[in-house]
């Protein structure tokens, strides 16, 4: 990716389904959530099914649609009374197909499939340790790191779960977790709960549904149960479901702001608050710390639209739609030359000039990381006949790069990180720029107990900055001496 056209990147989705009447189509099933979770990765995806305690499965390079084509969604397991699925963007590990998920480990004590949402911040560490022990690893992720330490665990543990539970006094970080033994599929999530990950049951009570976001129980038809604990871990097999809490209260639950402001689709629901409602009341902060005067409202696809009607709803200026978004861009879109660069905006998004012509316009947006791709939206605001341009960011201004699984980068690509807002302001053209603030940022969902990681707005993280970046051989050819090798 070209530096200059940075834009958040969505981190992963994990899904598992568990219908022991085995009236379920699990691949359609695992299929269905994963479209419904497509926004949260779109580097590769990967399928898994459970079919009489052997598991197999499909994974692969690219969006839904291109790794399962109906020969190959219509060849998988049709006896299967457990899947799991995945969606990965990375931001540990390079892209590669050894580094899509769900990982398949195969052990004398039985086959796992595991699926991770979010990063470890001592995966490296904890790497280094394994692979001196002898460990070969395939990929350069951090899931893999898990999977070994699961399989070591489960010499000496007496279930799987027991496995689990001592994986998690090893492993430090984000992490949500779908692992499929033989005959269980367990749900984990760690004791910040920086990620989400929510419980659904399936109808007829015959088996439970476990995903990132709710919306992916919508897609298969189950029922929104509750939100999993941090901390803990929810077994479920032909016995029905249990939940082990020996984890749980041990950490504040810190929850990636993020998801609420751009990662999520709007319509899920996360610890009792629905994304979209999150957003129209960031607008709403965004106009009362940041009134100005003005003739339209407009967002930017996507993320930026509820936002946008919440700034309109308490300031009175009404709200419009401003940009037309080509949805039909692949992903593969070639920015080559600098001309085809300053082109692909004007490709995305087209300024309904009526709108816009001769108005003062408040502009809202969910994030400003490089600053590039926002002075670009604003020059075609200003092309169509805008007056004046107020930008409003429904977040905090970038200053630190996230270690939690969020694509953030280092400080010195965030364009907020040695700058003021009057520098930023004049760098991307705007009229006026407003950010929310950190205090109305912790107020975008409101749940006794529910703080939020705001380190990438602070500097302060709940859990300590790594002290060094995984070892990816598919980049940095190294030996473990830290020698260049031969």
């Amino acid at each position: 990716m070209n530096k200059e056209e940075y834009k958040l990147h969505e981190e992963c989705g994990v899904f598992g389904v568990y219908d022991r009447s085995g009236e379920t189509d699990m691949a359609s099933a695992a299929h269905a959530a994963l479209y419904a979770l497509q926004h949260r990765g779109q580097e590769s995806c990967g399928i898994t099914l459970n079919t009489d305690g052997v598991i197999t499965g499909h994974k692969g390079l690219g969006l839904v649609s291109e790794v399962f084509p109906p020969e190959v969604l219509g060849g998988l397991s049709s006896e299967a009374k457990m899947a799991c699925g995945h969606v990965r963007y990375a931001t540990s590990g390079s892209r590669i197909v050894e580094n899509a998920q769900p990982l398949v480990v195969r052990h004398c004590n039985g086959t796992l499939s595991i699926c991770h949402n979010g990063n470890l911040t001592n995966a490296p560490s904890l790497r280094r340790r394994l692979e001196l022990n002898g460990s070969i690893f395939h990929g350069s992720s951090d899931t893999e790191v898990i999977g070994y330490l699961l399989t070591q665990n489960r010499l000496t543990a007496n279930s799987i779960e027991d496995a689990v539970s001592m994986t998690m006094h090893q492993i430090e970080g984000a992490y949500c977790l779908i692992i499929m033994s033989p005959t269980k599929l367990i749900a984990v999530r760690d004791p910040h709960g920086f990620r989400p990950l929510c419980i659904g049951k399936l109808a007829g009570d015959n088996g439970y549904a476990f995903a990132s976001e709710s919306c992916a129980l919508d897609a298969i038809g189950a029922e929104f149960v509750r939100d999993v604990r941090p901390g803990e871990i929810v077994v479920v097999d032909r016995d029905g479901i249990r939940y082990r809490t020996e984890h749980c209260n041990q950490k504040k639950h810190t929850m990636c702001v993020f998801e609420y402001i751009y990662f999520a689709r709007p319509d899920s629901v996360i610890e009792g608050t629905v994304v979209q409602d999150a957003r129209i009341r960031a607008g709403k902060f965004l106009a009362k710390e940041h009134p100005v005067e003005a003739d339209v409202v407009i967002g930017v696809p996507d993320s930026g639209l509820a936002a946008a009607v919440g700034y309109s709803k308490e300031s009175g200026i009404p709200y419009e739609l401003g940009f037309i978004k080509n949805k039909y861009i692949g992903r593969t879109f070639i920015q080559g030359s600098q001309k085809q660069r300053e082109s692909s905006v004007r490709i995305k998004l087209n300024v309904i000039s009526s709108v816009v012509k001769d108005k003062r316009v408040v502009l809202v947006d969910d994030s400003i990381v490089r600053g590039t791709t926002s002075a670009r939206i604003i020059k075609l605001l200003r092309e169509a006949g805008a007056k004046e341009v107020h930008f409003m960011i429904s977040a905090p201004p970038f200053k630190h790069p996230c270690y939690f699984g969020t694509d953030i980068p280092d400080s010195d690509l965030l364009v907020a990180h040695d700058r003021d807002v009057n520098e930023i302001c004049r760098i991307i053209g705007a009229d006026s720029l407003g950010y929310l603030s950190i205090e109305h940022v912790k107020q975008l969902a409101v749940k006794e107990g529910l703080d939020f990681c705001v380190g990438c707005f602070t500097g302060e993280y709940p859990v300590a900055e790594p002290k060094e970046q995984m070892f990816d051989p598919y980049s940095q050819p190294l030996s473990l001496s830290g020698k260049k090798s031969i």
